[in-house]
């Protein structure tokens, strides 16, 4: 999920000769910052039934993380406090998730933070089921009910954040990863770097990129998620911006100056030497680790796969108290030759469903995926 294969180095090379001698002065003046979600003015209500709460949890929920940022789901509004949540076709990822597993993994990430929001002001939720496929646009009715309030700090919903770059090459200590696993001991599991099998995954997770690198649908849908420049980010504001890659600084400037002007774009990821770099960059990132979490479900059914990314979730929200990112990494369970290895031979008896890089951050920046407004994707009958 939110996950980018792009290395910053790659566009430290485009800064040369008279892009250089004109970069600096221009940066100082135009475009010197990614947009982030911080450039995101506050969304106004207008002519919406949406209440003032309504509008907050809904905002909490959308904050989910999702497979390049595509923001799978959409709220259709029944009544105050009554919504179908349901699965937006115009997102899905054919390319790597076929099925749309990863999509409802995705939406359950998204219920869990609704979950959190809606008892933080004095709601329970019922959440009723309305479909056993992954392709059904109606799937979860959600009721909210006037309750107690459930104190929650809507702060780690609002700061969650994955993070690629600068892991610690430190050991997790046993205590952390009692922390982050005692919830759900059954379905999370640590493989520590110094393991057989999380070596194995290290080495499966870099040819599976290898493998859907060169596989063309797959390149070409990362191509479409990807908002070169600034002007891009603010009018979708979905996908992966240069900000959520992690390209900051003069390099960020380079790459969005160069989009802008034609110099660099899509057909740019369909070329070898950006692919070759993918590569590069995950054998470089997957070093850079203490181990791997691998979340498990109890099979691949709706249900499972809904309470596998409300599980996901519960621990993304978690990772930061202790300075700990977590980068999910699936291409293994994208790619079919490596998926059915996989399978073969970690021997587990629930359905692996996320495989996530892990480690200690010195410091942890603060949240930069964008969110697009909640008139994008509640839905209001007519």
């Amino acid at each position: 999920m939110e996950k980018i294969l792009i290395d910053r180095k790659r566009f430290l090379g485009l800064a040369t000769g008279a892009v250089i001698l004109a970069g600096f002065t221009c940066y100082a003046l135009s475009d010197r910052s990614n947009f982030k979600r911080s450039d995101i003015r506050p969304d106004k209500a207008g002519g919406s039934p949406l209440n003032p709460d309504e509008i907050e949890i809904l905002y909490l929920a959308s904050l989910a993380p999702s497979g390049h940022n595509t923001q799978p789901w959409f709220v259709k509004y029944i009544e105050p406090y009554h919504w179908i949540i349901g699965n937006d076709k115009s997102k899905w990822l054919p390319g790597v998730d076929p099925t749309q597993r990863e999509t409802i993994l995705s939406i359950g990430a998204f219920l869990q933070n609704l979950e959190y929001a809606a008892g933080n002001l004095g709601y329970d939720c019922d959440f009723k089921l309305l479909t056993a496929t992954n392709q059904e646009e109606n799937g979860v009715e959600a009721k909210l009910i006037k309750s107690i309030v459930r104190t929650y700090d809507i702060q780690k919903i609002k700061q969650r954040r994955t993070v690629r770059l600068n892991y610690l090459s430190d050991n997790l200590k046993k205590q952390d990863v009692r922390f982050l696993t005692n919830e759900s001991p059954d379905f999370l599991h640590f493989l520590p770097k110094i393991s057989k099998e999380s070596g194995w995954i290290s080495e499966q997770t870099i040819e599976a990129n290898r493998l859907q690198s060169y596989r063309d649908p797959a390149q070409k849908e990362l191509s479409e998620w990807i908002r070169f420049s600034s002007k891009d980010a603010e009018k979708y504001r979905d996908g992966l911006t240069a900000a959520s890659m992690e390209i900051d600084g003069i390099p960020g400037w380079v790459l969005r100056r160069s989009a802008a002007r034609n110099f660099y774009g899509k057909a740019n990821v369909m070329k070898k030497g950006f692919r070759e770099q993918n590569v590069d960059t995950v054998s470089k990132q997957v070093a850079q680790s203490a181990g791997w979490i691998l979340i498990t479900g109890k099979d691949n059914s709706v249900a499972s796969l809904l309470e596998t990314g409300k599980r996901m979730q519960r621990l993304f929200l978690k990772v930061r108290e202790k300075n700990i990112a977590i980068h999910p990494m699936t291409q293994v369970l994208e790619e079919p030759a490596t998926n059915q290895k996989f399978a073969q031979s970690l021997g587990m008896s629930n359905s692996v469903q996320f495989i996530l890089r892990t480690g200690y951050l010195k410091n942890y920046p603060d949240p930069v995926s964008l969110r697009r407004p909640f008139g994008n994707f509640v839905r209001f009958s007519k």
